[in-house]
């Protein structure tokens, strides 16, 4: 991991640092936009024909029922089913807080206002399933869709070399009465679910992380059909900042747990002391030989780097810039930072709070914004998952007490229809 001095660093440099995952060439748009138009030229045989090429796996149909789910659910033991099921609990638990009645507001005598939620009726999830199964996206996107009360859920998920997901997967589809999961994965999957295929419903709005392509994929599919998505959440990322009061062996796990997500991910060290940072990186070296992913790992380490910086205030100047997917703020002083965070998906509280623990089953949700789009875009919610409609009512002296403004300010904007639509109501014709 290279070193860089803050103090050394022009905003112009700084820009260019914090930039991820760009497609200057416009090769993975060129790619995905292909896969995009033969899966809706092609439908169920696209998707069948990229299982062969990218998951190297033939398939003779293109889903799995609820029995054949079961039968592979059955195949975990017990710990394994109880370690899904804690994890179930708290964010079914935490979740479940974030539902909540709006109260009717009087603007003015006789004039009530409010907002009343309703499920978004079809919704897709994208589970990954490329060099590493995630059945923790499946509880992090499923969960809140059912929460919200989502009436059609659609599942896609890329086959593994069985023809099959995998039994993690299975098991979590019982504990969300999801009847089936569709075999497809990557840019393709998105495109079944905006589009539609023989087997896969068009939905309304695509959820969930993956690569490079699934991200391009989802940004087009919003722009060019009804169909919307959750967020730009693509390649993984952290971000540690820590002063002298971090350990560094913490912060190696840390950073080799981002980056064995796939060689994109980006592993981020920013640290007050250049002792913690020379330490970490020599833990990173010593950890990452004996993971079974350090291949991949080692890769996203190569691209990742550190940032020596004088003060925890530099530092979180650094963050905003930044806007990191994952943020831990490796200190026992975080108490007199958090409030300077704008820009970050999700927080990580002291020494103790490995980013693991959001991963599975703190409570909170995984799937958050990538790339810097924290600067916009905040992770899935139950929110996320409704759409919030206005109501208003208006009684006789509401008509009469609120007309006569509307009266003016449609006269002002020369649009003399919305007036008479008060007019005529004032004066009871």
């Amino acid at each position: 991991m290279k070193t860089y001095n803050y103090s050394d660093l022009s905003a112009a440099d700084i820009a260019k640092l914090v930039q991820r995952n760009v497609d200057p060439a416009n090769e993975i748009r060129a790619t995905v936009e292909d896969i995009i138009a033969n899966v809706q030229q092609h439908g169920d045989a696209a998707l069948i024909d990229y299982a062969k090429k990218f998951d190297k796996v033939e398939l003779n149909k293109l889903y799995l029922d609820k029995d054949e789910l079961a039968e592979l659910a059955a195949t975990l033991s017990n710990e394994q089913k109880q370690a899904l099921q804690t994890a179930y609990n708290n964010i079914y638990k935490f979740h479940q807080t974030q539902v909540k009645q709006e109260d009717k507001v009087e603007t003015m005598s006789g004039v009530t206002c409010w907002r009343e939620p309703r499920p978004i009726e079809k919704v897709g999830l994208y589970i990954p399933g490329g060099s590493a199964v995630l059945p923790s996206t499946f509880l992090m996107l499923g969960i809140p869709a059912r929460i919200a009360g989502c009436h059609e859920i659609v599942v896609c998920s890329p086959p593994q070399k069985s023809g099959k997901v995998n039994a993690f997967i299975a098991y979590v589809a019982g504990l969300l009465n999801i009847d089936c999961i569709y075999l497809a994965g990557g840019a393709q999957a998105v495109a079944a679910m905006a589009y539609g295929t023989e087997s896969i419903a068009k939905v309304d709005k695509i959820f969930g992380p993956g690569n490079q392509f699934v991200t391009k994929a989802k940004t087009i599919i919003q722009s060019t059909t009804t169909t919307a998505i959750d967020m730009p959440a693509g390649p993984s990322e952290v971000l540690v900042i820590a002063d002298a009061t971090a350990k560094s062996s913490y912060i190696a796990a840390d950073l080799l747990a981002q980056a064995e997500h796939g060689i994109d991910s980006q592993s981020i060290l920013v640290s007050t002391s250049s002792k913690i940072i020379t330490d970490a990186i020599a833990e990173v070296d010593k950890q990452l030989c004996v993971l079974p992913r350090a291949e991949i790992a080692g890769q996203a380490i190569a691209n990742s780097y550190a940032v020596l910086v004088k003060d925890l205030n530099e530092a979180m100047q650094f963050n905003n810039v930044y806007a990191p997917e994952h943020l831990i703020l490796a200190t026992e002083n975080w108490q007199q930072v958090t409030g300077q965070i704008i820009n970050a998906g999700s927080v990580f509280l002291g020494n103790l709070t490995p980013e693991s623990v959001g991963d599975y089953a703190s409570g909170t949700n995984h799937t958050l914004p990538t790339s810097a789009y924290a600067r916009a875009y905040s992770g899935v919610s139950v929110d996320s998952f409704v759409k919030k409609i206005t109501f208003q009512h208006i009684t006789p002296e509401g008509i009469q007490n609120i007309g006569p403004t509307v009266e003016l300010l449609a006269e002002m904007e020369g649009l003399h229809a919305h007036k008479n639509a008060v007019t005529v109501r004032m004066e009871n014709k």
